[in-house]
């Protein structure tokens, strides 16, 4: 009895030394922590490899999208060359079926498509260079089963009708659009969206397994686009969901896979302040494909078709250099996670400020100006040491030898200023130019130097949030 009570103390010595001896190791992790997040920061220190290529970039940042902000206004029209200038791919448009008048009924009540007012949209579209991205929606009252434009249709039949004959007139091999101008190869390439946010309550709510079922809209969606007759190359896919969500992909996939369906592309949206959250949505959609299951859908386009700052209409940080910084940081990352494309939403504001890269009234905001100095990045990717906590970079070489390097500082708080050294490898035994461009439109000009042994060094002061291309450009 009396050694079971001092093995009692002993123990309770025991558990009072590990007690005391875990609080301790607490108290030193929290500093640890405290002296690692102090000293996380990383400066800055660009080395630029101009003769070693890692591979092309995607030009994933030339792809805008315009919101239904006004039914029945031609909403691009007042703007197309400031699009012009961004030299779009392609840009993507929703409210379709509703807000242009496309269904009608006959006396007889059979639908009855016209296409005029939507053609209007598609040709300012192309008038910018662009093609154009569709979404597949809404139901309008004609074809809604109780009226609403984001419920159930009255027929499914009728829904794949619809999708059928919007991409026979919009990919169609016979179709000529823009008073003539537009056809053959300009109607190839066409992407056709199904649905918009579908998880989204304001969007319909629908859910990726039963009650009202997001795969049964992909599947007639779908059979419309398989009976499309006489078409150009078009691409068809989902689910745009308002994130990348693992159970949305993969019910799809595996109910594709299950019913033999069309799918050419994974889409999404996200909005974040945080530019490495949209790059690790990115990362994941990846990593969901991982399983042999999805192997035959590894390959398939993946597209944001979507994104931006915030989802807030009312957050000016959007017409900021902080957006401008954020918008740039977003494409850097974004090239590293292979994205074909990226939607910035949206181009032009309606009546109340919101997102617009471009004010009602064609105000270019610095969102704009981030996404119009990405144009100065050239295919071909050439390896960049020595990025930073917050100012990273990256660098193209173009024709005749110019190298670009492309440098953003995003700092929402708007405290990091960095004076960083620039180094240039590799160049060839050539006299070049440099220019230096700033966001705010500062330009400065050297008109020559001379690299020794193919080295050249600077330094470029980085204000928070801003945004610097650095062209070398060989004279002779």
């Amino acid at each position: 009895m009396k050694r079971h009570k001092s093995n009692n103390k002993f123990s309770m010595l025991r558990w009072s030394l590990r007690i005391v001896l875990a609080s301790f190791l607490i108290m030193i992790g929290f500093y640890t922590l405290r002296y690692i997040s102090k000293a996380e920061k990383r400066s800055a220190n660009i080395t630029v490899n101009a003769s070693q290529t890692i591979g092309f970039i995607p030009p994933s940042w030339k792809a805008q999208a315009q919101g239904g902000e006004e039914s029945g206004v031609q909403m691009l029209a007042s703007v197309i060359n400031d699009i012009k200038e961004l030299k779009p791919y392609y840009i993507r448009i929703d409210h379709i079926f509703d807000y242009y008048n496309v269904i009608k009924r006959d006396d007889n009540g059979k639908l009855k498509l016209s296409w005029n007012e939507l053609d209007k949209t598609v040709c300012d579209i192309y008038a910018t260079g662009a093609k154009p991205f569709f979404v597949l929606g809404y139901m309008s009252p004609d074809i809604s089963a109780d009226g609403s434009l984001v419920s159930l249709p009255k027929s499914w039949s009728e829904w794949s009708l619809l999708v059928q004959q919007t991409i026979e007139r919009y990919s169609g091999r016979s179709t000529a659009l823009c008073d003539g101008k537009t056809f053959g190869d300009s109607l190839s390439g066409i992407y056709y969206e199904v649905w918009n946010e579908p998880d989204l309550e304001t969007f319909g709510k629908w859910h990726y397994s039963g009650g009202k079922d997001y795969k049964t809209l992909y599947f007639y969606s779908s059979l419309g686009a398989t009976r499309a007759q006489n078409t150009q190359k078009f691409f068809f896919g989902g689910p745009a969901t308002t994130k990348a969500y693992k159970n949305w992909m993969q019910s799809l996939l595996r109910y594709i896979t299950q019913e033999n369906l069309r799918i050419d592309f994974l889409s999404w949206h996200h909005y974040s302040s945080n530019p490495d959250e949209i790059f690790s949505d990115a990362q994941q959609v990846t990593d969901w494909l991982a399983p042999d299951e999805f192997a035959q859908y590894r390959s398939l386009q993946k597209i944001i078709s979507e994104w931006g700052y915030d989802s807030s209409p009312n957050n000016q940080v959007s017409f900021t250099d902080i957006g401008a910084s954020h918008t740039a940081m977003t494409i850097r990352n974004l090239i590293d996670a292979h994205i074909d494309l990226a939607f910035a939403f949206e181009i032009r504001d309606g009546l109340n400020p919101s997102w617009g890269l471009l004010s009602r009234s064609g105000e270019r905001r610095p969102r704009y100006q981030a996404l119009k100095h990405l144009n100065s990045l050239d295919k071909m990717r050439l390896q960049v040491d020595g990025e930073g906590s917050f100012v990273r970079a990256v660098a193209t070489r173009g024709t005749g030898g110019k190298v670009t390097l492309f440098l953003v500082n995003y700092d929402k708080d708007g405290t990091n200023l960095e004076n960083v050294p620039i180094k240039f490898i590799g160049l060839t035994n050539s006299q070049y130019r440099i220019e230096i461009n700033r966001l705010n439109g500062q330009k400065l000009v050297i008109s020559s130097i001379q690299p020794l042994n193919g080295e050249f060094t600077t330094q470029i002061i980085m204000q928070p949030n801003n945004i610097v291309s650095i062209d070398l450009i060989v004279v002779k």
